[in-house]
């Protein structure tokens, strides 16, 4: 009855194409989006900060608004968290970056610069996508600080309680 319904389906629409004769789809390459300076930009976000980021081969060297990254990010926990898609993409010393950040306080700007340093390697490398989607470096955090409510003393925090 299969066979019946395919003959009359053809008979009725004889332009419609039948699912054995589509060609599977083309796997479509990315290419790297590189501006005329050799370098790829993106912008990473994280709680109040964005960053700005220009990525180009070079030796590693990392400035953070015309600082050296070392000295803008004290903590050990912040560079860390700022190196993390170079480590898992295993292209440490092979990017020189260059990249700007407003608002926030320094852990969102870590963050922010992580986001946008994973963009610009993948606009740089496609190839690198997949490695920094599975460590979940392309997801922008979109947690942000709650906002306080009238009535309450903070977000959720109430005011004390008086029996009395």
């Amino acid at each position: 009855m299969a066979e019946d319904d395919k003959e009359t389906l053809a008979e009725v629409m004889p332009d419609a194409i039948a699912p054995e004769t589509v060609a599977p789809a083309a796997t479509v390459t990315a290419e790297p989006k590189i501006d005329t300076q050799g370098r790829s930009y993106a912008t990473g976000k994280r709680k109040d900060s964005v960053a700005r980021v220009w990525l180009k081969p070079g030796s590693g060297k990392l400035t953070v608004n015309g600082r050296e990254f070392e000295r803008y990010f004290a903590r050990p926990t912040l560079r860390l968290i700022i190196n993390q898609p170079f480590e898992v993409a295993e292209r440490e010393n092979q990017y020189d970056v260059v990249c700007t950040v407003k608002g926030g306080g320094l852990s969102g700007q870590a963050g922010a610069v992580r986001h946008g340093i994973s963009k610009a390697l993948t606009y740089y490398e496609p190839s690198l996508r997949p490695v920094l989607k599975q460590g979940g470096f392309l997801t922008r955090d979109a947690r942000v600080v709650e906002r306080k409510k009238y009535g309450k003393r903070k977000a959720r925090r109430s005011f004390q309680f008086s029996k009395r």
